[in-house]
């Protein structure tokens, strides 16, 4: 056996062993006592990690803004299993030129508070973000819109500055919210939607309190509300859910915190396909990351199915692409270079890019930046050793998030690992992460990587309204950047929900939204 194994094989013990850490914690703790539930057992507890920073979609882009926001509004179009746009509040639309889109909306919603939505709220709302109303992220999501027009109150018609063919997936479920025309700067606070939940109270770094809506146009939720608790720890989350007094959590507990409580008697794990995608990046103008060919290396030393069954435990599948399994603009694996785990090739590439082994074998160094995240880190130090088989020396930095993201963003470093959340749903994430444009602080191309034939397959399939064509230009883009490597998709981590066993119909999605809490129902509880 290899040094390179020995240690692979040391580190996969040291997981199992964090397993049985982990359970005897468990059965200490409950042992000195447990808290109540909410006494109307109507009402379910779900765990978040942190406060939504702001419950308005408009303005809230982390994760819990978005999914919690989700439940309280509405979205004009919702995602299909593919990734394909689906009506929901509006019920047709059609792009008249390149430059107009017309949106047809659907007749008989109303908000929380009884007023009809109409085509003039949600004008407000798409004005609102580019009018200087509000300050906000999201604008720039909208910056193709030159103006809005309502032409009667069902109707709304959007004129562009240019062609923009990932706008409507702006406006979909996760993303975007229809406010009441006139929604202010602070409507986050108290917000009013049209969601299948009404807002009832929230109190920072405690709780978001939402009750159901029982005149929502697509049928009433069959639960009486939800207590979004937050919970930082994952340790305590586990705790909570293994005692009862917590019923749902959401991608929130570790892996081997989930193979300790798939045994609890009392809870459920539902596990499903996810959109996040974990890849690496690299800095293509680095002096020894610029030839392609040792990117090509890095990636024929990784065995990252090993890495897959090791730290996820089999619950994460390969990625070959950053779009999500499965979307209507995935390139197949077939139709691009592959990277098998091959230490033979991965020394063959070196050599042929000028980095003989030396004496001690070492061939050249990288260094790779991660956050603190545990896992993460875990993944870095098998990451590591596999490397170390070809001949690379990976050194490791890790960081607190704020530092090593100030770092990403700066371009100060050889090779990062990070994870996309929902943006890699619209293939739009090609140009935002590799276009020649996208430099930070404009995009997300932070290796600095550049290609013309890149970027001229971007700007057609942006301009392209018909669905096949433009499929046709990413999955052309997809077998440029297998060839190139700028970056290296990983792998997707499963969905997991852990619930308590009286909460039935748990399905989780794969963009991670809350919308199956309209879904669920509760036993041995009246409605």
């Amino acid at each position: 056996m290899t040094l390179a194994k020995i240690v692979q094989v040391g580190l996969i013990r040291l997981l199992q062993s964090r397993c049985r850490w982990f359970s005897l914690l468990l059965t200490a703790i409950l042992l000195a006592g447990c808290h109540g539930r909410p006494t109307d057992p109507g009402t379910v507890v779900m765990i978040i990690e942190s406060s939504p920073n702001n419950l308005d979609l408009r303005q809230g882009t982390d994760a819990q803004s978005e999914r919690v926001g989700g439940v309280i509004f509405d979205a004009l179009v919702k995602k299909d299993e593919h990734y394909n746009l689906k009506p929901w509040l509006a019920t047709r639309w059609e792009q008249t030129d390149p430059l107009t889109l017309v949106i047809h909306l659907r007749d008989g919603v109303r908000f929380h508070d009884g007023r009809p939505l109409e085509a003039e709220d949600v004008a407000w709302t798409v004005r609102s973000m580019i009018d200087g109303t509000l300050i906000t992220a999201k604008a720039g999501a909208f910056a193709s819109v030159q103006r809005v027009e309502v032409p009667d109150r069902l109707t709304l018609v959007l004129h562009l500055k240019h062609p923009d063919a990932g706008l409507l997936f702006n406006m979909s479920d996760g993303l975007f919210g229809v406010v009441p025309r006139g929604a202010g700067r602070d409507f986050g606070l108290h917000p009013i939607g049209s969601g299948p939940f009404k807002f009832v109270s929230a109190v920072q770094d405690k709780e978001v309190i939402v009750t159901r809506n029982p005149d929502y146009w697509a049928g009433a939720p069959k639960i009486k509300g939800v207590r979004f608790t937050v919970v930082p720890d994952a340790i305590t989350s586990a705790l909570e859910l293994r005692k009862g007094s917590a019923d749902l959590a959401s991608n929130v507990l570790t892996f081997d915190m989930l193979h300790t409580l798939q045994k609890a008697p009392n809870v459920g794990i539902e596990s499903g396909p996810s959109s996040v995608v974990i890849y690496t990046n690299f800095n293509v103008r680095d002096p020894v990351l610029r030839d392609r060919r040792v990117r090509q290396a890095i990636a024929c030393a990784m065995d990252r199915q090993a890495i897959v069954d090791a730290i996820w435990r089999g619950q994460a599948r390969l990625a070959e692409t950053m779009l999500p399994a499965g979307h209507w603009a995935a390139a197949a694996p077939e139709e691009m270079t592959q990277y098998p785990h091959d230490v033979k090739r991965a020394e063959k590439l070196l050599d042929e890019a000028g980095f003989p082994a030396g004496t001690d074998g070492i061939r050249l160094h990288v260094t790779l930046k991660t956050s603190t995240d545990e896992t993460t880190r875990l993944m870095a130090a098998v990451l590591q050793q596999q490397l170390r088989a070809a001949g690379i020396q990976l050194d490791l930095r890790a960081a607190e998030f704020g530092t090593f993201y100030s770092d990403v963003t700066r371009g100060a470093f050889q090779m990062y690992a990070l994870r996309w959340i929902g943006s890699n749903e619209d293939p739009d994430i090609f140009r935002y992460t590799y276009g020649s444009n996208a430099f930070p602080p404009r995009g997300a191309n932070r290796g600095r990587y550049s290609n013309p034939r890149i970027d001229s397959l971007l700007e057609a399939a942006a301009g392209e309204t018909d669905q096949a064509r433009r499929r046709a230009d990413y999955v052309e883009v997809q077998k440029i950047l297998a060839v190139d490597l700028p970056g290296i998709p990983l792998w997707y981590p499963n969905n997991e929900v852990v619930h308590s066993k009286r909460i039935q119909g748990v399905k989780p999605q794969g963009s991670g939204t809350f919308d199956y809490l309209r879904l669920i129902t509760v036993s041995g509880s009246s409605k």
